[in-house]
């Protein structure tokens, strides 16, 4: 990964700010606050080296603050996970996000136009554009998913539109999957042929696994009260019988 240059005259004047105040729909930052340290854990234990980031301005043109994405979620690749992201300007580092996924808001029609118009730019690999109330746009103007790949020419293409479930990402190597309804969607990992096996969050995991303990703990405190009964059962066996040749 590239750093950026520290010669006083590669100094840049231009201000790239960090964040800007703008109203965020809850629906989205719950989806968020689950997804993305989900991924990151997932892509972390098969062995890659990514960081999955979220909701930081990523600039693309030096000189250019406007020239910027904001992606919900994001994937750097080859980027440790710990970097601290305040934003990310690809000059610097040569590392552009191989993946993208943008969580329609209110303002569908501009998320729907200009989520593919800026990864284009960016040169982003994959683009998954998830609008968790896409039943209320007018008309057939809606889809629950769009996913955008690029060619082999360097285009950023739409190659599927689905309303169904889940679908299937090329570059996290597993699928998308909505649980829930309404304002209780989520969007999980799921892994396997069709995605049916779900990846749990970190606190399912630690609840599987305590679960585990506890079943181990009491299977063995079952044989344990199990021998000791047959050790009874043997014993008395024995002194039945030391009785009953003591009586002849």
């Amino acid at each position: 990964m590239g750093r950026p240059s520290k010669h006083p005259r590669d100094r840049d004047p231009t201000v790239y700010p960090e964040e800007e105040r703008v109203g965020e729909e809850l629906l989205q930052r719950w989806i968020m606050e689950i997804l993305r340290p989900l991924l990151q854990r997932w892509i972390s234990e098969r062995g890659i080296v990514a960081l999955v980031g979220a909701d930081q301005f990523i600039y693309y043109r030096q000189h250019d603050p406007h020239k910027r994405i904001a992606p919900d979620i994001y994937l750097l690749p080859g980027v440790p996970p710990s970097t601290r992201v305040r934003s990310w300007k690809i000059w610097e580092t040569g590392v552009v996000p191989s993946f993208a996924l943008e969580i329609v808001s209110s303002d569908w029609e501009k998320d729907y136009a200009e989520a593919p118009e800026r990864c284009q730019e960016v040169g982003v690999a994959e683009l998954v554009i998830f609008d968790p109330t896409y039943h209320e746009r007018p008309g057939s103007q809606g889809a629950r998913w769009q996913i955008y790949r690029r060619a082999k020419r360097g285009t950023l293409r739409r190659i599927e539109v689905s309303d169904e479930e889940r679908v299937q990402s090329r570059v996290l190597g597993c699928w998308l999957r909505v649980v829930g309804f309404g304002d209780d969607q989520r969007l999980r990992i799921g892994v396997g042929r069709r995605g049916d096996v779900l990846v749990p969050t970190a606190e399912e995991a630690e609840r599987a696994a305590k679960e585990a303990e506890r079943a181990a703990k009491e299977a063995e405190r079952a044989a344990k009260d199990a021998a000791l009964a047959r050790v009874a059962a043997l014993e008395a066996e024995l002194e039945s019988l030391r009785k009953t040749r003591g009586s002849r």
